[in-house]
This record gives structure tokens, C-alpha cells and sequence, in this order.
């Protein structure tokens, strides 16, 4: 993180982590501003970096990262006082229980997922396999320097036939299916050589790979499984494979396919939420693609858990109404939006009725559209920037806490204000 030249002191931290200062050029971060001390003696730039370690370090004084000690778990709860939901209430012989009852039933549940896309580049095949063979050209280039090659000459790896070749097929305009397979294939002969080079390498020097940095480490695992997902799907001609890899930087985010107009496949975590009187909540958060209908049921229990009955009605997209879930909400005396399953009345009064409580219904249910919206639009959900899985968690949970907590604020001085101002008009009418 420290670049050094010239004269530089070494500085050993309480830790055992060691890091070098530099009297003439220090920077950290890529930044020479960061340093305030930046043409001052040694002394002072070691005080300022340990000034600077202790205050924005990434390891806490137990060992864990600073961006663990904030917990999904803390966030949802702080989110759960702010919505004013109440703590989980155990089950009784006084509750519910599991049949509902008649007339208990109480509030409305409206439930929706959405995806919250990681900032990534768009990922495409041969963009995927250049990044690797770079990464893997470094790993060999890094093995070399410390003297790990079989050999006295580096090995041979054609990176600069290989740049040439990828650069003119991105440059063009126009790709077809055959120049992209072309330009896969040739990818895919590059990193095969490449990943053969660095086994070779393994077999003679079995402790070679605790001389790459730590990226370099963690990476060499995804380059091989993006090499077996796209040779895989190279020789079998289709596009498709489980668990995808669509960024080596960030090999946990999955592709989600969610058919929209603008996008129809977004690459982030896939997020099912409840909204409660315009109050956001999230049910789950997964990475891969789920079907939302599934966890149905978990959202509706999680509801009667936490105010000791079931809601009223629950507002969901069409998705959400398979046969199970309309004969558990049947079950438990909740009226379920959409229309009913089996032939439509021939009724047309009846008809007209039911098209119009749709009608309405539909326009309940977007109020959690909204909030998506307003979520992506004004507080970072649209687009997360994290680069760790979960530190991106909790932005996310972040994201739909600061949403609340706008809501909660206005509610509270829309209150304030009112009252101020009912006060001073009885005032001018007494």
C-alpha cells in the first residue's frame, strides 16, 4: 500500500505488520496528498502513518477486518427499531398458532425482490479470459523473478501475439458468431498454455505459490475454474453453466435474469423485501439466482413471529402464487392478490368486481416498486460499489436503513409541524 524510494525506515507495528515510510516520497493509496508530513523527517511520517494505521486500519486490535465488525445481523436489527417492528414473540397456546383464525388476521404484507447490481464491467467471454491470461502471464512473471522457472529463460507465453489478437477483435465494430468463437478459442489456447506453465512449475517447487501477493493467490483458483466453465461451454456451443464466473475480482456474484426492459440481465445479488406501512424490510439475500416463491411462506411466518398474527392480506407478483402458497394462505385465512385459479366466473357483475379489486390491489403493490426506485435512485442501491462480499451485504442493508430512517425522520417532523403550527392558530383565535 506504501510506495518507497530513496531512503526509507522500516516501522513495525504493535501487530507484527510492517510497513515503510520514506523521507522523500511517500504515498499512500496511490495519493501523495494523503500525507500531511509529506516533506518532513522520517520521524514525523512514521508518526503520522502509525497516526493513520490506527485510525483507518483494516485489522482490528483482535485480528478480525474493520469491515466485519459491522454484522448484517446488527443492521437488520437497528432496521427492525426504526420500522418499529417488534421483537420475535415465541409461540403460545394464546397466539394463533398455526391454523390463523378467523378475523385475527391483521395488516398487509406486500413482498417483491429486485437486484442490486455489483459495479462491474459488462462481462463477456473473450474480456474474461484476456483478464485471466494477464493475471496468469503476472503469476508466471512473479514466479520468475524469485527464480522458480525450470530454466534461465522465462517461459515462452506469446502475450504480445495474444494482446494484438484480442485488441483488433475488440476494436471491431461489428462482431460475428464466428469472429467471437475465433477470439475465444485463441483465448482459450493462451490460458490453457499459461495454467500449464504454472503446474509445471508447482510439481518442481511445491511452495512456489507463497511468493505470489495475496490477490495473486486467491485468484489462480477462479482463473481455473473460468478456464473450465468457458471450455466447457466453448465445446458444448451454448451459453449457459452452473455458477457462472462473470468477474474474477468478485467471483461470487452470479448473473440474475430478471427480463426487464432496460436490462435483462443484471450481475449483483438478488434481494427479496417486505414492505409494512411503506416500511422496507429484507427477507433474504442471496447471491444466486432463487425463485421467490419459495420463501413465500418463510416471509409470512417471520411477519406472524414478529407481531403475533398473520396479515390481513399479502400484496406479491404473479410469481409468488403457485398452488402451494394460495392453499397455505387459504390455510391461514389470507386473502392472496390475483386472480383466482380454474375457469373465470361467468358472473360479468362478479367479473367486474374482481377486475377491479386486481385493479386496486396492483396499485397497493406498487408502492414497494417505488421504494425499489427511490432505494436505487437516492441511496446507492442501483449500484454497489464494494468490492467484498460483505462489506457489498452491507451496503445493501445500509441502503434500505437509510430509506427507513428518511421515512421515520419526515413522519417525525411532519408531526412536529403540524402541531407547531395547530398551537399558533388556536393562539390567533383565542
Amino acid at each position: 500500500m506504501l510506495s518507497v524510494r530513496n531512503r526509507t525506515a522500516r516501522l513495525q507495528l504493535s501487530d507484527g505488520i510492517g510497513y515503510t515510510a520514506d523521507q522523500r516520497t511517500l504515498s499512500v493509496f496511490g495519493r501523495r496528498d494523503c500525507c500531511p508530513y509529506y516533506n518532513e523527517p522520517v520521524s514525523a511520517v512514521l508518526h503520522w502513518t502509525e497516526r493513520f494505521y490506527s485510525e483507518v486500519s483494516v485489522r482490528s486490535k483482535y485480528g478480525d477486518p474493520i469491515q466485519k465488525r459491522i454484522r448484517t445481523k446488527t443492521l437488520q436489527e437497528v432496521n427492525d427499531i426504526i420500522i418499529g417492528r417488534p421483537s420475535k414473540q415465541e409461540d403460545d397456546d394464546d397466539n394463533q398458532g398455526e391454523s390463523g383464525g378467523s378475523g385475527g388476521n391483521k395488516g398487509t404484507l406486500i413482498l417483491d425482490a429486485t437486484c442490486a447490481p455489483q459495479n462491474i464491467r459488462f462481462p463477456t467471454d473473450a474480456s474474461l479470459l484476456n483478464e485471466a491470461r494477464l493475471n496468469a502471464e503476472e503469476i508466471i512473471d512473479v514466479l520468475h523473478e524469485n527464480g522458480l522457472t525450470y530454466g534461465k529463460k522465462k517461459p515462452r507465453t506469446y502475450r504480445e501475439k495474444a494482446k494484438r489478437q484480442y485488441n483488433s477483435f475488440s476494436k471491431s465494430r461489428k462482431k460475428s458468431i464466428k469472429s467471437i468463437r475465433k477470439a475465444i478459442r485463441r483465448q482459450l489456447g493462451y490460458l490453457r498454455r499459461d495454467l500449464g506453465i504454472i503446474d509445471r512449475i508447482i510439481e518442481e517447487h511445491s511452495d512456489c505459490l507463497k511468493h505470489l501477493p495475496k490477490w495473486l493467490q486467491d485468484r489462480l483458483p477462479v482463473i481455473r475454474i473460468l478456464y473450465a466453465q468457458q471450455q466447457e461451454m466453448f465445446d458444448s456451443n451454448s451459453r449457459r453453466t452452473d455458477n457462472r464466473i462473470v468477474s474474477l475480482s468478485q467471483p461470487w456474484v452470479r448473473p440474475i435474469v430478471r427480463g426487464k426492459q432496460n436490462a435483462d440481465v443484471e450481475f449483483g445479488a438478488k434481494v427479496e423485501m417486505s414492505d409494512v406501512d411503506g416500511f422496507l424490510r429484507i427477507e433474504d439475500l442471496r447471491w444466486d439466482a432463487f425463485n421467490e416463491s419459495t420463501t413465500f411462506q418463510d416471509s409470512v411466518e417471520n411477519y406472524r413471529k414478529a407481531y403475533g398474527y398473520y396479515p390481513e392480506k399479502v400484496l406479491a407478483d404473479t410469481i409468488f402464487r403457485t398452488r402451494e402458497n394460495i392453499r397455505y394462505c387459504k390455510q391461514h385465512d389470507i386473502h392472496l392478490n390475483g386472480p383466482r385459479l380454474g375457469k373465470p366466473t361467468s358472473d360479468p357483475e362478479l367479473r367486474r368486481q374482481e377486475q377491479r379489486l386486481e385493479w386496486i390491489e396492483s396499485g397497493e403493490r406498487g408502492d414497494i416498486e417505488r421504494r425499489f426506485g427511490i432505494s436505487k435512485q437516492n441511496y446507492s442501491l442501483g449500484r454497489i460499489t464494494a468490492k467484498l462480499q460483505h462489506t457489498s451485504e452491507v451496503m445493501i442493508f445500509l441502503s434500505v436503513l437509510m430509506l427507513n430512517l428518511q421515512k421515520r425522520l419526515r413522519l417525525l417532523l411532519r408531526f412536529i409541524f403540524s402541531f407547531y403550527f395547530e398551537s399558533n392558530i388556536l393562539l390567533l383565535v383565542q
